[in-house]
């Protein structure tokens, strides 16, 4: 057995009843995968406190030039399962003022392979490399008002826009800088997905975690779009009960085709068919920022943000479990930082988040702590339970 087949053997290691015996002596319990009603009055106990079985590696990778990194939501493992790709916000929370290239390809030593997208994206924010290896940018925001006055040709939010490998720009989904209504524009698209058929999903709206009640700008919901960008259909609105949201802050598949919607405002994942058919909702997984589900059906869900004030008694970091059951396997908490990431609370902990072909994690800082963090699994024995 190679390093790959083990990790791959081990990271599948615990079935429901280890689950639920491991959160017993964490002094946790386990969220009912069928939990109802709104986010504010989910029953369960924080997930805090379940092994780690990786190491955390800050500041990891470069860009070019040397400059040094920004705030970065965006990163998705490439097509070749080796490769990281990453959205920069240029240094900075924004590219409104800057002209390098906000997108970058990794190699597993974290060297610059690849680098496109100056003035063609201003807010990255998700990230999605399809089965052609395409990529696929959701472009926030817009330049705000002391943004335009230092550079009133600022370009780029509310669209989606899709690369090939070498940058040349393919699709453009929305109208870039403009705030609407589907199918021509979106406000403020958090993330795109492209499922195996080549349909496209684009959840927006990002502001709409805060808000305490439905608005015009609140939209909270998922599109779809056929593979040629041809507009299908649309579903979700803000709010609290099943299928309703506040913010669907990021997007993932599985290999029965669910979509899992990060219902960040909510604090949930919501899970939905490709229809928008609402099959689903977990609140174990705490206020989730980011992401991923890789071909074995293992969920990788971050948290940035959590807090006293918008998610008591859960602490920022990472729960990967089981996307088929439900099952939380494993926390890595929040790592120090002299600021906390998000709203408030202690440490920091990555926003968006992909997985490698040998199980490797990496995370993109958000705030205070910017950059990358790649989290290393440790090997396990080789008689520890499995799938």
């Amino acid at each position: 057995m190679n390093k790959k087949q083990s990790f791959t053997r081990h990271r599948l290691l615990l079935t429901t009843a280890l689950s639920g015996a491991m959160a017993l002596l964490a002094g946790t319990t386990l969220a009912q995968p069928g939990a109802t009603g709104p986010a504010e009055h989910a029953d369960i106990t924080p997930i805090n406190n379940l092994p780690n079985p990786y190491e955390t590696m800050r500041d990891w990778g470069t860009l070019p030039d040397d400059r040094d990194w920004g705030s970065v939501s965006a990163v998705h493992v490439d097509v070749d399962g080796v490769h990281i790709w990453a959205g920069d916000r240029c240094g900075a929370n924004s590219c409104a003022l800057s002209d390098v290239d906000p997108i970058v390809k990794l190699d597993p030593e974290g060297n610059v392979v690849q680098s496109f997208g100056a003035g063609q994206i201003l807010w990255p924010h998700g990230m999605e490399v399809d089965h052609e290896g395409n990529i696929w940018v959701a472009d926030a925001r817009s330049a705000n008002a002391q943004e335009l006055e230092q550079n009133p040709d600022a370009y780029g939010g509310h669209q989606v826009v899709k690369f090939s490998p070498q940058g040349e720009v393919l699709m453009v989904l929305g109208t870039p800088g403009e705030a609407g209504d589907l199918p021509t524009h979106f406000t403020e698209p958090n993330d795109v997905l492209v499922a195996p058929d080549g349909h496209i999903f684009v959840s927006e709206t990002h502001s709409a975690q805060f808000r305490d009640e439905d608005g015009p700008t609140s939209m909270s919901r998922i599109a779809k779009f056929a593979p040629d960008g041809t507009f299908v259909k649309s579903w979700g609105s803000w709010g609290y009960e099943d299928g309703e949201m506040r913010s669907p802050h990021a997007l993932a598949m599985d290999s029965q085709g669910r979509l899992f919607v990060a219902d960040r405002g909510n604090r949930r994942i919501q899970i939905f068919d490709q229809e928008g058919t609402h099959l689903d909702t977990w609140y174990q997984f705490s206020r989730i920022s980011g992401l991923f589900i890789d071909e074995n059906d293992v969920l990788y869900a971050i948290d940035s943000e959590s807090d006293s004030n918008y998610n008591p008694g859960w602490r920022k970091g990472m729960r990967i479990g089981s996307a088929r059951t439900g099952d939380v396997w494993y926390y890595i908490p929040e790592h120090n930082s002299e600021r906390p990431t998000g709203m408030g609370g202690i440490g920091a902990m990555g926003e968006g988040v992909t997985v490698d072909s040998d199980g490797n994690i990496y995370a993109g800082e958000v705030g205070p702590v910017q950059g990358m963090t790649k989290f290393v699994p440790r090997l396990l024995p080789d008689n520890f339970p499995t799938h």
